[in-house]
């Protein structure tokens, strides 16, 4: 076949679909607006990179000098926001369940008086665990309240008893940890869940739009239609239109690669535009943000061309539409971001193997998160190189198999 064959075929299937897009305001917005809305509101949503001022309640059953230093203290915590004081347990409950606050502390009764005593005085904590999130950073500030508390506390006892204040200090905690963060320092929440849920949220497009591009054609039976277009074949009456055809490889593939030309090229700039709001651009090298390019690029690719396998395979746009959503909608929730790899089951571990979406975060957060040398992904890049390779293979003989079909062309 010669090259001009060849890219007479790409760009006649590029011109094509250019026309079908310019005409069809839904397939457009799925290449152009709504992945530009995906990517500028999550940025967005995460705008507060850090969970500040979480309310909560406080019941106070004491009223004694301690249990108002209590409240101070929580109310000085820059992760909590001390919203209301509630006189009973009913109320605060009430205010749980409509969301006003995430959590109480209940100051027993005599908790200063047992504090002074030297008697065990412990704070009640009631949070709404549905809330991980939010459970999780009200129990580490109320902690650390406690702990400073605490410390106050005995080592103004210790003072009493005549131990200078720093032999006090170390009296009360002879063992202390020093706590190195080697990554996400600032737990810049942006950086960490934005930055990841975006390349998810372009997969999952991506999948879909492979999926109606083809699918589409299989559906109105244009299937034929479209291989005569970009080989220039006229079609004379409505009957060829349903007739088997014998297509070339290397046309079906070139042609296949110019119906995706346009998805393709703009994805090519949503992809750059996450990889550019991810990359804190002061300290990552350009050759890490290089590399997560190119990486977003093959999964995009690779995302497009997995959509229209499940589509050909099945001869339905609905089915294909299924099985996008069933592999790409939970692909986040298997990559290890949120929930670790390490603590997920055997079986869980080998379709999060299996996700393209798992490998491409581990590239992304090596290198725009942790930093890593670039070598340590080129491995992945590879796999995703090879991958998009065979599923390029793969699709162009399934293309091949439904033009030879039409007889199965038309199903739903």
């Amino acid at each position: 076949m010669s090259l001009t064959k060849l890219s007479e075929a790409f760009f006649r299937s590029a011109a094509y679909e250019r026309r079908f897009l310019s005409k069809n305001s839904w397939d457009l917005a799925m290449v152009i607006w709504i992945p530009l809305a995906t990517v500028l509101l999550i940025w967005w949503i995460f705008s507060h990179t850090q969970i500040t001022d979480l309310p909560i309640g406080v019941i106070d059953q004491d009223n004694g000098p301690v249990a108002n230093t209590v409240v101070r203290y929580l109310e000085a915590s820059p992760t909590l926001m001390v919203k209301q004081l509630y006189t009973s347990e009913a109320v605060a409950e009430k205010a749980i369940l409509q969301r006003d606050i995430y959590a109480v502390v209940i100051i027993p009764e005599d908790f200063s008086r047992n504090i002074l005593s030297g008697k065990p005085a412990p704070l009640i904590l009631q949070v709404n665990a549905q809330y991980g999130t939010h459970s999780g950073i009200i129990q580490t500030g109320v902690q650390a309240v406690t702990g400073t508390l605490s410390a106050g506390v005995e080592i103004q006892r210790l003072v009493k008893q005549g131990v200078a204040p720093s032999q006090a200090v170390i009296a009360y905690s002879p063992i202390s940890i020093q706590r190195i963060s080697l990554f996400n320092t600032a737990t810049n929440y942006q950086q960490f869940l934005a930055s990841t849920v975006i390349p998810a949220l372009l997969h999952i497009l991506a999948m879909v739009i492979g999926a109606t591009t083809i699918g589409r054609e299989l559906r109105d039976k244009n299937i034929g239609h479209w291989y005569d277009f970009i080989t220039n074949k006229k079609t004379d009456t409505a009957h060829e239109d349903t007739q088997p055809r014998q297509a070339s490889f290397s046309v079906l593939l070139f042609g296949l690669l110019g119906k995706y030309f346009w998805p393709m090229m703009a994805y090519s700039i949503w992809s750059m535009l996450a990889v550019w709001f991810a990359a804190p651009q002061d300290v990552i090298a350009i050759g890490s943000v290089i590399a997560t390019y190119v990486g977003l690029l093959l999964l995009m690719m690779l995302s497009f061309l997995i959509g229209t396998i499940l589509t050909l395979n099945s001869f339905s746009l609905r089915m294909g539409l299924s099985s996008t959503g069933f592999i790409s909608a939970p692909s986040y929730a298997f990559a290890g971001v949120t929930f670790p790899y390490i603590a997920i089951s055997d079986n869980a571990k080998h379709w999060s193997d299996v996700l393209p979406l798992t490998h491409y975060l581990k590239l992304h957060i090596a290198q725009l998160q942790m930093n890593a040398p670039v070598a340590v992904s080129l491995p992945i890049v590879y796999g995703l190189t090879i991958a998009t390779t065979i599923t390029m293979i793969l699709t162009t003989l399934l293309t091949k198999r439904a033009l030879a079909h039409p007889e199965r062309w038309g199903a739903r």
